[in-house]
């Protein structure tokens, strides 16, 4: 009994080993915490409502409807009524810089905390966005791959405005109408720079397809710089039926391209207008380019053949801009 035993509740000389920190999570969860507002019940890990969030989270990461994500950009949706998953500290961050409206942050359990985790666990707590913390492995159904290093953001579908009430919106202000439609646009961050480019010059809304388009996801609201909160998005079953009721409306429809008839410098955009952008490789399709009511081309002074959709469209948003100054 003497040799080898001891005191009970003695302190062993030279052991490394540390006692658990006194209080509800330790230094770990304390280190995650956000120093704003008082969590939502989501965001309590002993409240039910967040067992409940965390129990969704996790059927959504066994394909119960949900979406799947990759490492390091938005994850794609299998429908528009899905939320979208955005995986990676540094894309989360940036969403969440950019005032992306999100419903949830989840944080993998034991996840190695930096600067970026930091601030987004902070910035999603000032916001009022859930923070749940979860098992890596929910994450890792999240990601083809498994790289979300140990953050994701959820974010709801966005909700689109119908043609017909855009036009409508547009018609109740002072202003005469000025429109971008997008055609065989299917990157969102020329999404998200023409819808900036649009609120910059005064235009009133974005006009998309349903089909063959990018959609208004995280990467297209964040590369709009939060333009997407103030600029309606308006989507159409058929583009070339609703740009034809448009036109039957009193509003000019002007297709881009380098082979237009009609220069820009030529041009008169005080009247109501739409213009049509397509892709800097496919250009208008044929049948949207057999509606418009003219073709611009923009004159430039290198042997560049073709500019990217975005920068070509802010570039005439500025011409008609500045024609309706004067």
């Amino acid at each position: 009994m003497a040799g080898n035993s001891q005191r009970r509740g003695a302190i062993r000389k030279g052991g490394t080993k540390k006692g658990a920190v006194v209080g509800s999570g330790g230094k770990r969860r304390r280190g995650l915490e956000g120093r704003g507002a008082t969590p939502p019940a989501e965001a309590r890990t002993k409240h039910p409502a967040a067992k409940r969030a965390a129990a969704a989270a996790k059927a959504a990461a066994k394909g119960g409807g949900g979406p799947r994500g990759s490492s390091g950009r938005a994850a794609g949706r299998k429908d528009d009524d899905s939320p979208e998953m955005v995986l990676g500290r540094n894309p989360v961050v940036e969403c969440l810089r950019a005032g992306v409206p999100a419903t949830a942050l989840y944080v993998a359990l034991g996840a190695e905390n930096d600067e970026r985790l930091t601030e987004s666990v902070k910035l999603a707590a000032d916001a009022g966005i859930s923070i749940l913390e979860v098992p890596r492995g929910d994450l890792d159904r999240l990601s083809a791959n498994g790289m979300h290093q140990g953050v994701a953001l959820q974010v709801p579908p966005y909700r689109y405005a119908h043609p017909d009430d855009l036009l409508t919106e547009v018609r109740n202000t002072a202003e005469p109408a000025l429109l971008v439609a997008l055609d065989n646009i299917t990157d969102p961050r020329n999404l998200g720079a023409v819808i900036r480019s649009v609120a910059a010059f005064g235009g009133q809304g974005v006009l998309i397809p349903q089909r063959r388009s990018a959609s208004v996801s995280a990467v297209a609201w964040r590369t709009s710089a939060g333009a997407a909160a103030r600029l309606p998005v308006a989507r159409a079953t058929n583009l070339t039926r609703t740009l034809k009721d448009w036109a039957s409306q009193g509003i000019q429809v002007v297709g881009l391209d380098a082979g237009g008839d009609t220069n820009l410098d030529d041009f008169d955009g005080r009247e109501p207008t739409v213009i049509v952008v397509g892709s800097e490789g496919k250009g208008l399709s044929r049948l949207v380019r057999e509606n418009c009511d003219s073709i611009l081309s923009i004159p430039m002074a290198g042997p560049v053949e073709s500019l990217n959709a975005s920068v070509a469209a802010g570039v005439v948003l500025a011409e008609i801009a500045r024609q309706r100054r004067y």
